[in-house]
């Protein structure tokens, strides 16, 4: 794929699998300056104490999915939806329509302010038919086996892990899509040299010019 203009890109999407190192890209963008909207933050704002989805929550999954009122178990909520596609679909029904909203605010005004390329981050942006409000695609991957090693150390077993990464998008299919793809399974430093060839192609820098600027990079 040729490099968008300079200029010419504006705002990106960036996505992956669960537990693929969508975060650690993030950060590494954030630290050169890049303006990034993750969209797992915008949901803990809906769903955190006294959250403006809560209500709609308890009234689709009852009071047992919340530890006191006005405060939601998240690990409870997440066991019922990832093990149930239609309970899944219902809470996608009641917090899509609202993060989408704030995300797209946030774009908007990230544009009017000049910060632009900005990142914003959706886990399920295919899923979500979400590519179309974007001028590229960013996709992070890595290794099932590393993906699964990662979820793993955040306490999940192997069931919440399967049932989590069943909940999306096979990531061939992603990568395929995408107009870049973030390899994580490597050193960090390969990451972050992976990172400075997106900010590049995002200036429009020829490929020719740009180190390790090839469209899935594995490095």
């Amino acid at each position: 794929m040729a490099p968008l203009p300079v200029r010419g890109v504006k705002t990106v999407g960036l996505t992956g699998g669960v537990g693929m190192g969508k975060s650690t890209v993030s950060a590494e963008l954030a630290a050169r300056g890049f303006p990034v909207v993750d969209t797992d933050d915008l949901a803990r704002e809906l769903t955190g104490p006294e959250g403006a989805a809560l209500p709609a929550i308890e009234r689709t999954f009852g009071a047992e999915v919340f530890v006191a009122p006005g405060r939601l178990d998240r690990g409870k909520l997440a066991d019922l939806v990832f093990a149930d596609e239609a309970r899944q679909r219902e809470l996608e029904r009641i917090l899509h329509p609202s993060i989408r909203r704030r995300w797209q605010e946030r774009k908007v005004e990230l544009a009017a302010r000049g910060r632009t390329p900005a990142f914003v981050a959706i886990p399920l942006l295919y899923e979500i038919g979400a590519e179309a409000e974007f001028d590229g695609v960013v996709c992070v991957a890595c290794r099932e086996e590393d993906q699964l090693e990662r979820l793993k150390a955040r306490g999940w077993s192997e069931l919440q892990s399967r049932n989590r990464i069943g909940a999306q998008w096979d990531i061939a299919r992603k990568t395929a899509l995408a107009d870049r793809v973030i390899w994580t399974s490597c050193s960090r430093a390969a990451v972050e040299r992976q990172v400075e060839a997106v900010a590049l192609w995002t200036a429009g820098v020829p490929e020719q010019e740009s180190p390790a600027a090839d469209r899935r990079t594995e490095a």
